[in-house]
């Protein structure tokens, strides 16, 4: 399966001390370092300073160049939502990033290692939402209540910051670090416990063992507290979103001539593989 050709390069604006400037110059540089592979300094150690409010500015702007360059909405994801995660990349709160269209892609997709700069897997289950959340309220029996279907699924993650050298804020304005999707095959939601529901996830050597659970207690409590921070600006999930509800279990690298996949007890499995260089 071939990702589209990566898009031409934007020349960012100089730096202006006007807030607005400065983000958009900053999306342009993540813009142009995911196009071309070439990750950028840390934006946390160049800007102390930013909150979350200015991470998540950083991240609409580069949501718009992505849109205004052809790309489609297809849904949200939440990051940072097991303890593992937390633990593996220095974060201690979730946040959230954005998919499109072109981010999702089939079971069993082999992947080319040269679209990414860094790249690293996690196992989830993803939600299809078949109404509007956007109450405050939210909680995870709001979110079971519309859930239409589930997939066993793979996030591929990429950081488009050097190294991994990232903090909160790095990984928010990188659209949480996302690059890709891979689906398994849509499961009818039917009430079944996705607490409960174990997955065996397996890249090379390594193998790990988790519950729907480790994702907040629940894999819903997830979504739901997505709802929640997209309440906070004014936004929400619409119906037919597809939510990645975050990882399982740690994340693991994903070089050349990998195979990987995600097993589960009632879900069914899901698999990638990557090309040898």
């Amino acid at each position: 399966m071939r990702r589209p050709p990566a898009q031409q390069s934007i020349r960012p604006r100089v730096m202006h001390q006007d807030p607005h400037a400065v983000h958009e110059q900053i999306a342009l540089e993540l813009w142009n370092a995911k196009n071309e592979r070439k990750a950028i300094p840390s934006i946390s150690a160049r800007y102390p300073e930013f909150t979350a409010l200015d991470a998540y500015a950083i991240q609409r702007t580069f949501r718009t160049l992505e849109y205004k360059n052809g790309a489609v909405h297809a849904g949200y994801k939440i990051g940072a939502t097991s303890v593992s995660i937390q633990e593996m990349f220095g974060v201690d709160q979730p946040d959230f990033g954005f998919l499109t269209e072109g981010m999702l892609l089939a079971d069993g997709a082999c992947l080319d290692p040269a679209w990414f700069i860094s790249p690293k897997v996690e196992g989830e289950i993803a939600f299809r939402i078949g109404a509007d959340l956007s109450d405050p309220r939210t909680t995870a029996a709001d979110v079971l209540k519309v859930t239409t279907e589930v997939h066993p699924a793979l996030e591929v993650l990429d950081s488009r910051i050097k190294n991994w050298d990232i903090a909160w804020v790095d990984t928010v304005a990188d659209n949480a670090s996302s690059a890709m999707a891979v689906l398994g095959e849509a499961v009818p939601f039917d009430g079944r416990d996705l607490a409960a529901e174990t997955m065996v996830f397996e890249s090379g050597d390594c193998v790990q063992t988790a519950n729907g659970s480790a994702v907040m207690g629940h894999p819903a409590e997830s979504v739901a507290c997505l709802v929640r921070i997209l309440a906070s600006f004014g936004a929400g999930i619409s119906a037919g979103d597809l939510v990645m509800s975050g990882s399982l279990a740690a994340a693991a690298d994903l070089g050349p001539g990998a195979v990987v996949r995600a097993s589960f007890e009632s879900l069914g499995s899901v698999s990638l593989s990557t090309s040898s260089n």
